[in-house]
């Protein structure tokens, strides 16, 4: 047997053949790097422009549904007055619920990369149903429900949704304190609403012209907004760099559940005095003129309610915050019961607003939850007030009870996520 044919059968030649070939390192795939987020000016020019804007945004919309008390009361004693006040508060009622239900949608919009459009949309349709308020008709109640309800509620809610996301495209560390901002522009707001709705309305001027000259002020404060408001990057970029989480996986994290439900009943309770306390100080014998000032002194202190607190909770956690303010604001509304003087319902306005101001509002599927308890809640202690009799001590349980209750289930939302951090260390 020849050299050559010994060297073809050899062993080493056999397992030669049976070595996979190599491959070049360049042809290799290799996983796709994660995404990187983009980085946040942590303010600058147009961050603090964004904030302005989202502020005059929340000034001009949620700043009105904040000052509902005076529609409330002038409703119920002038405009509407063969109507219940429970039917009354279906009227802001639905503004909230829309204004909280409209937030899923829109968020969905907003992701898509419709920031311009849907602020655009939302403030075009808010001005036009301020405006067609002014044209109501003392009695007819279907006017002023579609104009302030369903128009301005479904305007606020496009409004609301783009300018709370605004300071997340600048603000990572001082988010927090950046979103009390934006909140206190909604309390300012509603230290202006009652002063200048009660000072037009009650005068030579009369509803109408009350009410159209707020609307062109809101016009004015819209127009601002839009034009100095803008994100920081494609809101379609951001949207794709952020991990996608599923409508429906929310519903099995037990503790975002229970903090939802939780949140429901704090709401469920928390704006009754929004709503009732011009008209609970009228009732009881407070001077008109006084009583006018009860809800600029309330929301007055929302703007250090929105600002405080969110500066501690960037410090020491949100859960930590909003328990104990939940909690204090529950026990407060009690002392409503007394407030039958001025200084007393003064002294109760101002920490009712500080503490009730510390609990924000949740962007989305959360939102669209508690907006159901916002619809019924009013209506429910309007019902309780049973007029004429206006049995003030029922509706105040109601709403001093279910807003404890929610005080509770903050706390074993709060226990819930804890331990399962704590099962992720492990």
């Amino acid at each position: 047997m020849s050299s050559d044919s010994r060297q073809e059968s050899s062993p080493a030649a056999s397992v030669d053949e049976k070595v996979p070939r190599q491959v070049k390192p360049e042809s290799v795939s290799k996983p796709a790097p994660p995404p990187v987020p983009p980085s946040l000016p942590e303010g600058g020019l147009y961050g603090w422009l964004a904030v302005l804007g989202a502020a005059l945004a929340l000034f001009a919309t949620f700043g009105a549904a904040l000052s509902f008390g005076v529609f409330q009361d002038y409703y119920t004693r002038v405009f509407l007055n063969e109507h219940s006040p429970s039917a009354i508060s279906w009227i802001g009622s639905t503004q909230l619920f829309l204004d909280f239900a409209v937030g899923l949608p829109t968020g969905k919009l907003y992701d898509a990369g419709y920031f311009r459009l849907t602020m655009v949309a939302g403030s075009l349709l808010y001005v036009f149903s301020f405006f067609m308020l002014s044209l109501a008709k003392p009695h007819h109640y279907y006017q002023v429900f579609l104009c302030q309800a369903i128009g301005m509620g479904v305007g606020m809610g496009l409004v609301i949704v783009p300018a709370l996301s605004l300071p997340s495209h600048y603000f990572r560390r001082r988010r927090s304190l950046a979103m009390g901002l934006v909140f206190a522009g909604s309390s300012l707001g509603g230290v202006v609403y009652p002063i200048m709705l009660n000072h037009l309305i009650n005068s030579s001027l009369g509803f109408a012209w009350g009410v159209r000259a707020t609307a062109f002020m809101v016009l004015g404060l819209l127009i601002i907004a839009n034009l100095i408001s803008r994100p920081n990057y494609p809101v379609k970029a951001a949207s794709a760099t952020a991990q996608q989480t599923s409508i429906f996986s929310l519903f099995l994290d037990v503790p975002y559940m229970i903090a939802i439900v939780g949140s429901g009943l704090v709401l469920w309770g928390l704006f009754f005095p929004y709503f009732y306390l011009q008209l609970f100080a009228v009732f009881r014998g407070v001077d008109e003129k006084l009583a006018f000032y009860s809800l600029t002194v309330m929301n007055a202190a929302t703007v250090f309610g929105r600002t405080l607190p969110n500066a501690v909770a960037d410090a020491y956690g949100a859960f930590n915050v909003a328990i104990p303010m939940t909690t204090i604001t529950g026990g407060l509304l009690f002392a409503m019961l007394g407030a039958t003087k001025p200084a007393s319902m003064f002294v109760f306005a101002a920490l009712y607003g500080f503490f009730s101001g510390a609990l924000g509002s949740r962007i989305g599927v959360g939102m669209f939850i508690i907006s159901f308890a916002l619809l019924t809640g009013y209506p429910i202690t309007g019902a309780l007030l049973r007029p004429p009799e206006y049995l003030w001590l029922h509706a105040i349980i109601f709403g001093g009870v279910v807003i404890l209750a929610g005080a509770c289930f903050l706390v074993l939302a709060r226990s819930l996520a804890s331990k399962k951090r704590e099962t992720w260390r492990l």
